[in-house]
């Protein structure tokens, strides 16, 4: 049988013809932008929650110098130091598309936090936090940017600067590993079992193909998930906590932020 097309024609070495420069180069002719770095840290908030809490309790500001075509950046300020966040980025070919743009136009440290899905109950009942160590690399984005493995690996070092930092804040969070997929409605029975048979405590849609990207390319990126639910099988489900989950995202939020600036 021959190689699926997700797998053929993937030489990880070579170098792409289209590059993020390229895009964005155009994209400020056609928009009339200066070129201006994002804040050195940001966040990718893919529910959206966050952004809109500060956007509608005016902490948010537009960062009008983002050439993006898909997106709007906004920054704010977190523990006194002004980071960008971009919201509703789902899924690995989006985030980590936007994750090239971020880098290319002066990003240094990039934090994902998306909500997931119940698999091994870490920390009993959601919603709680998992500091993501590693992810199932069951999409496809991440084998444009390396040869198949199961696992994509996050830094460690990042990890346990992450944790570290939440555990003298006295947060409470887990490390474990996520399973990434394109199809959280394609969550099979058989699938879930063999995701829990590999210790995986969330299912969500971006980490594998951020830590991938950010390996390729030596880059930071940190992902967690706020694991919010049990995938619809039980009563009351999808439930944050205050304000949508985002009281406690945002001091998860600055709490990894400060650390990550301290590295």
């Amino acid at each position: 049988m021959p190689l699926p097309p997700i797998l053929e024609n993937k030489n990880q070495n070579s170098p792409s013809v289209f590059l993020p420069p390229a895009l964005l180069r155009q994209a400020r002719r056609q928009k009339g932008l200066s070129v201006v770095n994002v804040p050195p840290i940001c966040i990718l908030d893919p529910d959206g929650d966050i952004v809109r809490r500060l956007k509608n309790s005016g902490r948010a500001k537009r960062f009008d110098a983002w050439p993006c075509y898909h997106t709007v950046l906004y920054t704010f300020s977190l523990g006194g130091e002004t980071v960008g966040i971009l919201g509703c980025v789902v899924g690995a070919p989006f985030a980590v598309l936007v994750a090239e743009e971020l880098f290319a136009c002066g990003c240094r440290v990039l934090i994902s936090l998306t909500s997931a899905g119940q698999i091994v109950p870490a920390g009993g009942n959601p919603p709680y936090f998992v500091v993501i160590d590693r992810a199932v690399r069951d999409e496809g984005t991440s084998y444009h940017y390396a040869a198949p493995e199961i696992f994509a690996e996050a830094d460690l070092q990042l990890v346990a600067l992450a944790t570290d930092a939440l555990k003298k804040a006295g947060l409470r969070a887990f490390v474990g590993p996520s399973w990434t997929t394109d199809a959280p409605f394609r969550e099979t029975a058989e699938a879930v079992e063999a995701a829990r048979a590999k210790g995986v405590l969330a299912v969500e849609m971006e980490a594998a193909a951020l830590y991938t990207f950010a390996r390729r390319h030596s880059v930071a990126v940190i992902c967690l998930a706020h694991v919010t639910n049990t995938m619809g099988l039980t009563d009351l489900d999808f439930e944050k906590g205050e304000a949508d989950g985002t009281a406690d995202a945002l001091m998860i939020l600055e709490t990894i932020a400060k650390a990550m600036r301290s590295r």
